[in-house]
């Protein structure tokens, strides 16, 4: 890593991650139960699904369903979400400071998110990072995403650093997966979503981080670029 501390270019998943959207899409799948005769579900039974997706917030809300959530339902939870997006959640703890010592360090991020790019172009807005951000790279920008390694290699090529310059912070399995198999360095955001199981200490990060806050020192960034 250069004397600037951060690497050329930090790559960010976005929910869960850079941004605690739980409360939008717990709203979106409430109002989803709501319209079916449904009471509310609370926030924290569905906060460990939301890095997973949408059609694991339907299984979440919808138990009975099995987990074979329909095609019309997926649907629904992002026409109900577009109408939520952005305006119950907030960048988790830390996050403002990371980015701007990142910007301030002469270094650049950005974002390769698995939420389809029609929705993150939308959010980013709202929280005054669209002019910020050197990358944006959803779910379906690609013909693959993430656990495949084509959306982190694509956003370095956007914006013009080799891979040995880059680093990814997630907070799901599938990013650090990618994150592996693009070459890149990779950290585990230990602030976000998780469901009971998951052990984030055996997915093979170089590094971890509690909050987004511990980013802003070196540690994490050991053998990085």
């Amino acid at each position: 890593m250069s004397a600037l501390r951060f690497p050329a270019l930090v790559l960010f998943d976005l929910d869960g991650t850079l941004l605690d959207s739980a409360p939008d899409m717990a709203a979106t799948v409430n109002r989803m139960r709501a319209t079916r005769g449904r009471p509310p579900m609370p926030l924290e039974a569905l906060r460990p699904h939301v890095s997973k997706g949408s059609r694991a917030m339907s299984a979440a809300a919808f138990p009975e369903l099995g987990g074979e959530v329909p095609g019309e339902m997926i649907r629904e939870f992002l026409d109900v979400y577009e109408q939520e997006l952005g305006r119950h959640g907030a960048p988790f703890a830390g996050v403002a400071e990371l980015l701007a010592a990142i910007e301030a360090a002469g270094s650049r991020w950005g974002i390769v998110t698995n939420k389809p790019e029609y929705l993150a172009r939308q959010v980013l807005p709202k929280l005054g990072w669209d002019s910020r951000s050197a990358v944006l790279v959803g779910g379906d920008s690609l013909p693959e995403r993430k656990p495949h390694p084509l959306p982190l290699l694509h956003a370095a090529e956007a914006v013009g650093v080799g891979i040995a310059d880059c680093a990814y912070v997630g907070d799901d399995e599938r990013d650090i997966v990618a994150a592996r198999a693009a070459g890149m360095h990779s950290v585990v955001a230990l602030w976000g979503y998780r469901l009971p199981g998951d052990d984030p200490l055996a997915w093979g990060a170089d590094a971890q981080a509690a909050t987004a806050r511990d980013l802003l020192d070196a540690a994490p960034w050991r053998g990085a670029p």
